[in-house]
């Protein structure tokens, strides 16, 4: 039987990458999107081009509980098992915690939070039905770890989601499954407004690497926890940012 992976929010950047990564380490690949069908469907056909199968369904987070069902759908018509999730979904917010409206931070907490729990639990409880064990894995942020001046919805939602990691992966330990999170820094994606660009390209003083990361960089370490070899990794963060939690204080925009 064939071996399935989800990797919600994969029509650009890091979900991207990531469904085109593992892919290549032999995943079918469910794909979700949310605004980006065009780039979803594109997601697929590069996985397909990979020799493996895809599926593509939308995701919107903000539909919830019932957004979560979307974890079965494509599980169901790969007909694999479900052997690992990856949820990459969420947003980056922002907004001075003085000046924050109440409805913006309840929405960054029901996105990034909320629906990243309810989409891993859901694949948890698939993976110890169906037996055999399974990794989880949560793509946060750097501020899982470090603060942002302006960010305190989006970081608040981060610390959160490492918390839930920590916590949710005492459980399903005891059936195999393993429960990681990592935490990108500044990556060329969409959501930083610089996709394509080569990383090298943008310098970056303070970050102790002096550039951006790339999404395949990113996807890397996912794919690392992913694999067979990690099976005694598990409530761990690993943070791919360039070294900036070690470089020094986090600056703010100004």
């Amino acid at each position: 039987m064939s071996r399935t992976v989800i990797v919600t929010a994969s029509d650009p950047g890091i979900g991207k990458a990531t469904a085109v990564r593992l892919a290549r380490d032999g995943f079918d690949v469910g794909i979700t999107w949310h605004a980006d069908a065009e780039g979803a469907l594109g997601t697929a056909e590069e996985v397909r081009a990979l020799g493996r199968r895809a599926e593509v369904r939308r995701l919107d987070l903000e539909q919830l509980p019932g957004a979560a069902d979307v974890v079965d759908e494509p599980a169901d018509a790969l007909g694999g098992e479900l052997r690992v999730l990856v949820a990459d979904a969420g947003g980056g917010g922002g907004g001075p915690f003085l000046d924050l409206p109440s409805e913006e931070w309840r929405t960054r907490r029901r996105v990034d939070l909320d629906g990243a729990f309810l989409t891993l639990r859901r694949a948890a409880r698939r993976m110890v039905a169906q037996g055999g064990g399974g990794r989880l894995v949560a793509v946060t942020s750097v501020h899982e770890h470090a603060p942002r001046v302006g960010a305190s919805d989006h970081v608040a939602a981060e610390h959160g989601l490492g918390g839930l990691v920590r916590t949710a992966a005492v459980e399903p330990a005891q059936h195999g499954t393993t429960v990681d999170s990592v935490g990108p820094g500044e990556i060329a994606t969409p959501l930083t407004g610089a996709e394509d660009v080569d990383p090298a390209s943008e310098p970056r003083p303070g970050v102790p690497v002096g550039r951006v990361g790339s999404a395949p960089e990113t996807a890397a370490v996912v794919a690392l926890l992913c694999g067979d070899d990690a099976s005694c990794v598990t409530g761990s963060s690993f943070v791919a940012d360039g070294g900036c939690c070690r470089g020094g204080p986090w600056p703010g925009p100004a």
